[in-house]
């Protein structure tokens, strides 16, 4: 690798993570990515992303990290990797922060979890955030304040993601495909975007932020009633639409629904993403779907 050439480190190469990985493959840059897993390794390497086999909640696996431009922080929840939502959230972000160099633009993905309102009710980035102790949300808030307390004046920035969608991640398509009926409320709103509008907030975000910690709520803007969101995947599928029976009160996706908020996204669109490939949910599902 010769020395001019950029470099960028993923934490959670994942769903997103890859699709930024490959963006900055496309213009030359050297991407490496940590992963706890040697298969993934695998497959990382053949994508042209040097892989790291590290776990970013133990330390001592990152005493080697390299030198980087760039950071991205995507990690996601294994529920059944053993350790709690802050455990991975905050505990790996300050081990990632004491092992990373605070010059390195880094860009950390939350979600508009942190959101406790109900009711409809419009949230942007000054709204209040109040989520249950010990939901995914809180988690994030807290690691939000940990990377502000830790890196003041460092150019970072906060991406409060709304639910991604797209290629291979379409909640209920199948089951909706072949009919079955769907254990999942009906009424509240959901806050999507599109992986591919997820990536290029993420470039945005680095392209932009120079200094200091800015946060932003990324979704199409386009908050959708539950029930007319999976109505439109049978549309688009060609299939009867959907019957509904009530879920399990425990089940993850009756707790989400326990909030209901629509994300107000003027900051975004002001000064990221001006311009969405897939503006709205209906654009985004024929993308996907056809």
């Amino acid at each position: 690798m010769e020395n001019s050439k950029k470099t960028a480190l993923i934490f959670g190469c994942g769903y997103l993570g890859k699709r930024v990985a490959q963006r900055l493959l496309d213009r030359d840059w050297h991407v490496s990515a940590v992963t706890r897993r040697r298969e993934t390794a695998t497959e990382l390497s053949a994508a042209g992303i040097a892989p790291i086999v590290a776990d970013w909640i133990r330390p001592s696996t990152l005493r080697d990290l390299p030198q980087t431009d760039r950071i991205l922080i995507a990690v996601g929840w294994d529920r059944q990797g053993g350790q709690s939502q802050y455990d991975v959230y905050v505990g790996g972000l300050r081990n990632a922060l004491q092992a990373t160099s605070p010059q390195a633009n880094l860009v950390y993905v939350s979600s508009t979890g942190v959101y406790h309102q109900s009711g409809g009710l419009w949230v942007d980035e000054a709204s209040p955030c109040c989520p249950a102790i010990g939901s995914g949300g809180w988690a994030h808030l807290q690691a939000e304040a940990l990377l502000r307390q830790n890196r003041p004046g460092s150019p970072s920035t906060i991406l409060r993601m709304a639910g991604l969608y797209g290629p291979g991640r379409v909640p209920r398509g199948r089951d909706i495909l072949s009919g079955q009926p769907l254990a999942a409320p009906t009424e509240g709103y959901l806050n999507l975007i599109h992986i591919e509008d997820a990536a290029t907030a993420v470039m945005a975000a680095w392209e932009t932020n120079s200094d200091g910690a800015k946060t932003y709520v990324v979704a199409d803007g386009t908050p959708v009633i539950r029930r007319t969101y999976y109505e439109e995947i049978a549309r688009v599928l060609g299939r009867p639409l959907p019957t509904f029976v009530s879920p399990d009160p425990a089940a993850m996706v009756s707790r989400r629904a326990t909030t209901s908020k629509r994300i107000w996204t003027a900051r975004f669109r002001r000064n990221l993403c001006p311009r969405l490939a897939f503006p709205d949910y209906r654009a985004g599902l024929r993308d996907v779907l056809r």
